[in-house]
């Protein structure tokens, strides 16, 4: 290849790549703007992440700070139930789940005299709705609806005796997204605390901050019972989970486009270093057709993502890519081209791509293809002259010879002409 055809053809690569930041940049505009449409509807009909605080009480007396005696339960049995039902909407998953929860709490009368407690349990914030919520203290079934205050609490007054103790049964229903969390108000002394959770699913993701289960865990038909114990912690930590992740077709096609180029450069490389070497010179509207089928992958992927699932658009614009590109090249250099086009192509361009699909491997992939690609060209080229290559010429054809007339003496050849 020449080196004006060397320049050309990466003034194409240069123009693909531009083409390529215009269609990620659609996506991504796409993506966020189906995500803005229907964050609200989401959120009116699932809710935000839940999160569930520690219940507590109060008494009042002079000798606490403010005035407040703050008591914490002497003894939780929490039980918490998940099931995970995401929901689609445009190009996006939601990681929505419905919520159980049951709660038996028991309060402690730390003085020797009666005291008015003030046993407050906190709702979830900004919820789709509570269903079948329940708050009792003490034995006593025959007790008025519980309505939650201004500050979304629900707060009741009691008598608990001289050291005696008073029971808080608490269940709610509601739906959540993204994650579930219980968390401690503060950083006192968590006792005699435990918290069961039951999931429909085996992806175990704890949030950042949160404490991780106890090792025993369970399974339970699809998911596992988890458990955590605190039978006496200072500054416990909170709980959590995170909702399994779904790949998202917006957020994904928009990755493997921006990361495109990458893929091109690869095979333009390998299909112009190998060729060359097998005596198969490619001009620069070779690789502008090339160029042109590795685009068409990412644009009908792009666009098929909106009807199709992400397994049969991607499969649907690989066969498409496969047939335009390898067709193609078989037709430019035979077969030859073609052995080396086609696995190029499922290699930098398929795989490549592919490797979006799985979170963390991109780098690695990106990283491997880069190495393997270099190992190959300086096995094949350890000993080719480059500058024959770069600087072959084609040989000027040879010189006409102006016939002689019928009969008359033979005339000289130009090449013999000073």
């Amino acid at each position: 290849m020449k080196i004006s055809h060397l320049f050309a053809s990466m003034a194409i690569l240069v123009c693909t790549t531009a083409a390529w930041f215009l269609l990620g940049t659609a996506l991504d505009d796409r993506t966020d703007d189906s995500s803005r449409k229907i964050r609200a509807e989401v959120a009116g009909l699932w809710g935000p992440p839940i999160i569930q605080l520690h219940p507590q009480a109060w008494y009042e007396t002079p000798n606490a700070p403010g005035g407040k005696a703050v008591i914490l339960p002497s003894s939780s049995k929490v039980a918490v139930g998940l099931a995970y039902a995401a929901m689609q909407r445009g190009l996006l998953w939601n990681r929505t789940y419905d919520a159980s929860l049951t709660g038996a709490y028991v309060f402690t009368n730390p003085t020797r005299i009666a005291q008015t407690f003030y046993i407050s349990f906190p709702l979830p914030t900004d919820t789709a709705g509570l269903k079948g919520f329940a708050f009792r203290l003490g034995e006593d079934a025959d007790q008025p609806a519980a309505i939650p205050g201004s500050s979304g609490a629900v707060t009741r007054a009691v008598v608990v005796p001289a050291l005696g103790s008073v029971s808080l049964n608490v269940a709610y229903q509601t739906r959540g997204t993204n994650t579930w969390s219980y968390q401690f108000q503060d950083n006192r002394r968590i006792s005699g605390f435990r918290l069961d959770m039951l999931t429909d699913f085996p992806q175990i993701d704890f949030p950042i901050g949160t404490a991780s289960a106890d090792e025993n865990r369970t399974p339970v038909g699809k998911g596992l019972k988890l458990f955590w114990d605190y039978p006496d912690v200072l500054a416990a930590k909170s709980i959590g989970m995170e909702m399994p992740k779904k790949l998202n077709a917006g957020p994904i096609a928009a990755r493997i486009v921006f990361f495109a180029p990458v893929s091109l450069l690869f095979f333009v490389t390998i299909i112009i270093l190998i060729g060359s070497l097998r005596g198969v010179a490619l001009h620069p509207m070779h690789i502008f057709f090339v160029a042109a089928g590795f685009f068409a992958f990412h644009l009908l992927f792009a666009y098929l993502v909106d009807l199709l699932s992400l397994p049969v658009s991607f499969g649907i614009a690989t066969l498409i890519s496969l047939a335009l590109v390898c067709t193609y090249l078989r037709a430019v250099g035979g077969k030859t081209l073609l052995l080396i086009a086609l696995p190029a192509q499922l290699i930098y361009l398929i795989l490549f791509s592919a490797s979006f699909f799985i979170d963390g491997l991109t780098g690695i992939t990106l990283t491997l293809l880069g190495i393997i690609t270099l190992a190959i060209l300086m096995t094949l080229t350890a000993k080719v002259d480059w500058r024959a290559i770069l600087t072959q010429q084609a040989k000027p054809s040879a010189p006409n010879r102006i016939p002689p007339p019928i009969g008359g003496p033979a005339q000289p050849s130009l090449a013999n002409e000073e």
